[in-house]
């Protein structure tokens, strides 16, 4: 039965549909508890009626309830309502895999990104024994930065049945007789051969079926078709794949992890996701490996000017090609154009470290990457074990190589000979060279935070940094830092300097709420007179390009703007480079301030993370007693800072950033008993750091008005209007 918009379930309130399929009907939907959009899959009626199947179906909901992987859609709950079954599920929007291939194959790095995703969500499955049985396109999800989400992770086993045979090729779970072989489970196109024979599968089925869709996404045709079940079945079992629909001079390794994959006997199959992850991570990481998208050479051809890109880093660090043009300029040399991936650090977390040597994570800390001025070596901050520290690569090489010197670092960035590494710790902004050596100190700042606004290093051998007061100036070699003029309006912050050729004017990112990045604007200082002008609106973390572009951000997308270096104004509209860069906004992590992954050397090398708008940022609240063993509460995973127990530890205060551009959106309380979260501040609060009052009524916080932070208060049940205190800091 189709459920109408209005129609409420629960806490879920019906405002639309999404679609319907074997395993139920899908409708948009708002939780009117906690303020936040859902999906809510209805179950078959044929479910709900056989005792034993949904049993089943309950006993693999709980398990697939402690997936927590960022490329798994989360389940929220399962309910009833007047006898309908249904679960609320994470809200994924985009389109499905499906969708996207009806237009044809992907290029073959697209294709490997989101093949990487889709392992490292499977990997994290199996590892918790949860077993898909039905990965297939329809069933993958790409959200517009290009961030997979794998949906019904174990629902066909709950699901097993008997479909009508007009749907089984599409089924979810496809059925034989029950015999002593049992059932068969998945979609026809992507079963493998020991599912096909209804024999018993683990997770080598799921690398069978991973195969097949990385085969489609590279060739843009089903591996397996036919006019009946039984004629799909058929090819399963007998035929081998075609390996000339494939494009041409694919990687060889690529091929075999394909071959690997599409072993029809289970024992020669890849054993392991793990190694399957690996491998495209190997594939990724060879500068042969991939080549370029065609959309990139067209633009390249169609423009005349190139500029080359280099190499990437980390979990979803990418070298692209971007191509800028002048209308008046003739047409100069094509520059080559290579793209590469660096998957990892030297170390994988789940297997201990060499001896003497620390575990290094695999991904990169906000405002990490830096890139020398001839675009050939990249340095990055990492954590280790024994806390953070900067790495280097060199891109025509795989070795990655500690710097001395730099632990507790932040902020990296070279000096314009490509000598010299300056970076910030603890408030003290250093340098060390790129050949390795002992690290001196140039300035020390009162504000142990000023390594997260940002420094750029100029041809006068001077460096320009911001701290949160103001911006300032001090010579390479160490001394005094002179304090540059500046404009009577006040904002919160400046961000991110870059200077411009000449280096008597820098770009800066200004920000005048701590809460509100989606706000931030680039402007241009003078450094001479103090002098400011807007340039950007709707910007951040702008540098200025030899071809005569602004390189910005706008809200996890890379932009690009033509502008005059000497009238200080852009000359054109602005356009979209790369989605779903990796940019931060996070205003309890003033290192996370607006930045953005990327980094442009002189020659146009682009280096640049993936991951879009505040990447990661999805916690868990969880209980840790005394010896360190770690209790999830039921809270769902979002964005939660600065938790804060009632005084009779049944409640949370927390603070929930948003993941769209402002830093903060409200706080929340969190019902331990119950279950339950509600907001205690207003929608348009822009506040944080919630504690009780002593007498157990009253929320005190932080709250942004006016221009500076004020003390707030409030009844802890969200009842009455914020009450200002008369402080402020």
């Amino acid at each position: 039965m189709a459920l109408a918009t209005g129609t409420r379930l629960g806490t879920y309130e019906i405002t639309g549909s999404l679609g319907a399929g074997g395993m139920g009907e899908v409708y948009r939907a708002t939780d009117t508890k906690l303020g936040r959009e859902v999906a809510i899959k209805t179950l078959p009626s044929a479910l709900a009626k056989d005792s034993d199947r949904l049993a089943r179906f309950e006993r693999e909901a709980k398990l697939l309830a402690a997936l927590n992987h960022a490329h798994i859609a989360a389940i929220y709950g399962l309910d009833e309502h007047d006898g309908l079954q249904y679960l609320a599920m994470e809200l994924v929007e985009g389109e499905t895999l499906e969708e996207k291939l009806k237009t044809g194959p992907l290029p073959v790095e697209d294709a490997l990104r989101l093949a990487l995703q889709i392992a490292e969500a499977l990997e994290a499955a199996h590892e918790k024994g949860v077993v898909h049985r039905d990965l297939k396109p329809a069933n993958i999800m790409v959200t517009r930065n290009g961030v997979v989400k794998v949906l019904d992770f174990g629902l066909a086993k709950a699901f097993a049945g008997n479909p009508s045979e007009a749907n089984l090729l599409h089924s979810p779970a496809l059925s034989v007789a029950m015999t002593q072989q049992g059932l068969i489970l998945g979609t026809a196109g992507y079963m493998s051969p020991e599912q096909a024979s209804g024999q018993a599968t683990d997770q080598r089925a799921d690398i069978w079926a991973f195969g097949v869709v990385l085969y489609e996404m590279l060739t843009g045709m089903p591996l397996f078709s036919g006019e009946s079940v039984p004629h799909v079945l058929a090819d399963v079992l007998r035929t081998e794949p075609d390996w000339s629909r494939l494009p041409k001079n694919l990687h060889p390794r690529l091929k075999l992890l394909l071959e690997r994959c599409l072993k029809k006997r289970v024992r020669n199959r890849y054993h392991s996701m793990a190694d399957v992850r690996v491998d495209i991570e190997d594939v990724l990481a060879d500068p042969h490996g991939v080549s370029p998208p065609p959309a990139v050479e067209a633009v390249r051809r169609s423009k005349g000017t190139a500029w080359a890109v280099g190499a990437s880093l980390l979990t979803a660090v990418v070298v692209v090609a971007i191509a800028f043009w002048s209308r008046s300029a003739p047409p100069a040399a094509e520059a080559p154009v290579t793209r590469s991936i660096i998957t990892s650090l030297p170390f994988d977390r789940r297997s201990p470290p060499p001896a003497g040597q620390s575990r290094e994570l695999e991904r990169p800390f906000p405002t990490a990457i830096a890139l020398s001025p001839d675009g050939r070596t990249a340095v990055f901050r990492a954590l280790t074990d024994n806390g953070s520290r900067l790495f280097r690569r060199t891109l025509d090489r795989l070795d990655i190589t500690p710097i001395e010197g730099t632990d507790g670092a932040e902020g990296p960035f070279f000096s314009p000979d490509g000598v010299w590494i300056g970076f910030w710790v603890d408030g003290e902004l250093k340098r060390v060279p790129i050949a390795g050596g002992p690290a001196s100190t140039i300035y020390r700042s009162e504000d142990r935070t000023a390594g997260g606004y940002g420094a750029d290093w100029g041809e006068d051998d001077r460096i320009v940094f911001a701290t949160r007061s103001a911006v300032r100036r001090v010579a390479a070699a160490g001394g005094e830092a002179e304090r540059l003029p500046a404009p009577d309006a006040g904002a919160y912050g400046y961000f991110h300097p870059h200077l411009l050729p000449g280096d008597k004017a820098v770009l800066l990112t200004r920000v005048d709420s701590p809460f509100r990045w989606d706000k931030a604007r680039v402007v241009v200082r003078s450094l001479e007179t103090g002098d400011e002008q807007d340039v950007i609106n709707d910007g951040a973390d702008a540098r200025y390009l030899p071809s005569g572009h602004l390189l910005f951000v706008r809200r996890g997308t890379l932009m690009a703007a033509p502008f005059d270096v000497a009238r200080h104004v852009t000359t054109g509209g602005a356009v979209a480079l790369v989605d779903g860069v990796m940019q931060t906004a996070n205003f309890h992590s003033l290192a996370d301030s607006g930045s953005t992954q990327v980094a442009v050397a002189s020659n146009g090398t682009l280096l640049y993370a993936t991951g879009g708008l505040n990447p990661d940022y999805s916690f868990r609240l969880v209980w840790v007693d005394r010896d360190g063993h770690i209790e999830p509460l039921a809270a769902p995973p979002r964005a939660y800072v600065i938790p804060h127990l009632t005084h009779d530890g049944m409640r949370v205060l927390v603070t929930v950033m948003t993941t769209q551009g402002s830093a903060a959106e409200r706080i929340w309380v969190y019902d331990l008993a119950r279950g339950t979260m509600v907001p205690v501040t207003a929608d348009d609060e822009e506040s944080g750091y919630a504690v009780q009052s002593p007498d157990g009524a009253r929320v005190v916080f932080e709250s942004w008005t006016g221009g500076r932070f004020r003390l707030a208060s409030q009844p802890i049940d969200g009842s009455h209007r914020i009450a200002r205190c008369t402080g402020h800091h």
